[in-house]
């Protein structure tokens, strides 16, 4: 049985070096979202950085990062599910890893694709400046803001003003309640408090948009998942206020772009299968998709 350890944030800048290795693979792979979501233990095994995720009652591993050869990794995964008696799967596969895993074990695993946790990834420029006929309704929409909300202010999101965010997002997670009374925030509420509890270690970024009263209407927050991707975590804005979440998306878009010079992307994570949240990152025209898939291995008698 691999020993894996539960993270530990002191170690974060060894678990990046490996991580770093696999940021192409989208927002599954940075330290922030391992840390905020779920309940992660991470090994060394074979120079490659293996992690067990327990994610919404189901136990999976990410496929592991590092360097060298994989198959005695993968052997030690499978036979760590073994032992603990679950089944194998492993999750945030490319294409790539697919095939390389069909071709080191044939016909042991099945292969699915991940539709819903497809990563958006924008290029910044798009988003900051949302020039051309495309993205039209969105400057429509913040010039509508704009009008209604002249005297807004943009400022960085702080350690001092998350009590304020932390009152923003309650009134949000009630109004989004009472409109879908089913719907479960459990595992995001429980990821934004990891995220404050934790922002300067982490390496988390935001800011909040105030209207003219200093009230905030909006929120954003993210962390550098490479030297050219930065990963936009979270984004609220107040419904009420026509425009509020297009201005946070290309005011943190072009402060981004200020500060880090050699961020070329945006990735704005995944969908989750929500129809709605789909179509508005649709709306916004990644420039790719990051595609991602998971494997379960055939030898599990589990149901999918």
């Amino acid at each position: 049985m691999i020993d894996f350890q539960r993270l530990d944030l002191s170690r974060k800048e060894e678990y990046e070096r490996y991580l770093s290795q696999g940021a192409y693979r989208g927002c599954g792979y940075a330290f922030a979202n391992l840390v905020m979501w779920g309940r992660q233990w991470a090994a060394l095994v074979e120079g490659f950085l293996t992690i067990m995720s327990q994610y919404d009652r189901r136990t999976v591993y990410p496929f592991p990062v590092g360097q060298g050869d994989i198959r005695p990794v993968l052997e030690a995964v499978m036979e760590d599910a073994r032992q603990r008696g679950i089944v194998c799967r492993l999750v945030g596969m490319t294409k790539e890893d697919c095939a390389l895993v069909e071709q080191l074990f044939p016909g042991r695993f099945r292969f699915y694709p991940d539709r819903d946790g497809f990563d958006y990834v924008y290029d910044i420029q798009d988003l900051a400046e949302l020039r051309g006929r495309k993205y039209q309704k969105k400057r429509n929409h913040l010039n509508r803001f704009r009008q209604n909300c002249p005297d807004h202010q943009v400022e960085p999101l702080t350690l001092a003003l998350v009590p304020q965010v932390r009152a923003f997002l309650e009134d949000w997670y009630a109004q989004r309640l009472t409109e879908d009374p089913h719907r479960d925030f459990h595992l995001e509420r429980r990821a934004m408090d990891r995220a404050f509890g934790a922002m300067e270690t982490l390496g988390l970024e935001g800011l909040v948009l105030r209207d003219g009263d200093g009230r905030i209407i909006a929120m954003t927050m993210g962390s550098r998942l490479s030297e050219d991707t930065f990963d936009i975590h979270f984004e609220k804005a107040d419904p009420a206020v026509e425009g509020a979440y297009a201005a946070i998306n290309q005011a943190f878009a072009q402060y981004l772009r200020q500060r880090y010079p050699a961020l070329k992307w945006l990735d704005r994570e995944d969908d989750m299968g929500l129809e709605g949240l789909r179509q508005a990152k649709l709306s916004y025209y990644p420039a790719r998709m990051i595609e991602k898939h998971w494997a379960k291995c055939m030898e599990a008698e589990d149901e999918v």
